[in-house]
């Protein structure tokens, strides 16, 4: 289910649409001389207005995506670690190198390292920010490469076990790599299209939040405070969420 805020948004589009459909059946009487408040600039408005917001439902769906796709690359991550050490405890590596490898298992089994334990709704906003959950996924690979390293430095570590072995485990980092990445990156994408939303329905000066106050001001000087066509137009909300 959409965020009240995002539900919000579209509303405040969709109230444009009410404006417009009042000022249009003014005709000719709805002159106004200010370029950005005539019709045909308004309809543009609106027109950008709902671009803006199918790109940041698509931009957030896509980043909900790789955020899952992370979230299953890293489902095995903990008990996999723990099979390694155990690996690795079967050869003749000294109780240092056991004890190193311990070491970054016990940081990956970390609580604050845990990866979510289930796929977001790709219609749920993306969160205000990743910092916290990308660090933790950024220590995880920081982590499992440390234990990769310790697995390798082992001349005897050399399980028959393919998942066990350490070119797998390489593939493994890149993988896990590649994913992190991909969410930072969509994340980023999500984030500027919301700026640009946001630019084009409340910040700009000729945004849908700014005209509107301007045409219900024109239609109130146009036609009088007590009119009835003023009384059309003043009760259309538009609602400026805190950004």
């Amino acid at each position: 289910m959409a965020s009240t805020s995002e539900v919000g948004h579209a509303k405040n589009v969709a109230n444009l649409q009410d404006l417009i459909e009042f000022i249009t059946a003014y005709g000719a009487t709805y002159n106004p001389s200010k370029s950005n408040l005539q019709l045909p600039q308004i309809l543009a408005l609106k027109a950008a207005a709902e671009t803006s917001l199918t790109e940041v439902i698509a931009k957030n769906t896509d980043f909900n995506t790789k955020v899952n796709h992370r979230v299953i690359a890293f489902s095995d991550v903990k008990p996999l670690s723990t099979r390694l050490v155990a690996a690795l405890q079967t050869t003749d590596a000294s109780e240092q190198t056991i004890d190193d490898a311990k070491t970054f298992n016990n940081k990956i089994q970390g609580k604050g390292s845990s990866a979510p334990k289930t796929p977001l709704n790709p219609l749920e906003p993306a969160p205000k920010t990743i910092s916290n959950s990308q660090q933790s996924y950024d220590q995880l690979i920081q982590h499992f490469t440390g234990l990769k390293s310790v697995l390798e430095s082992e001349p005897t570590y050399a399980p028959n076990e393919t998942e066990l072995q350490i070119v797998t485990l390489d593939t493994k980092i890149t993988d896990f790599n590649q994913k992190n990445t991909a969410v930072a990156q969509t994340y980023t994408a999500v984030s500027n299209s919301r700026i640009a939303r946001d630019k084009v329905l409340y910040t700009d000066q000729n945004s849908i939040y700014e005209t509107a106050k301007e045409v219900k001001l024109y239609v109130k000087a146009l036609f009088g405070a007590n009119s009835p066509e003023f009384a059309q137009v003043k009760g259309i909300d538009f609602r400026k969420p805190k950004l």
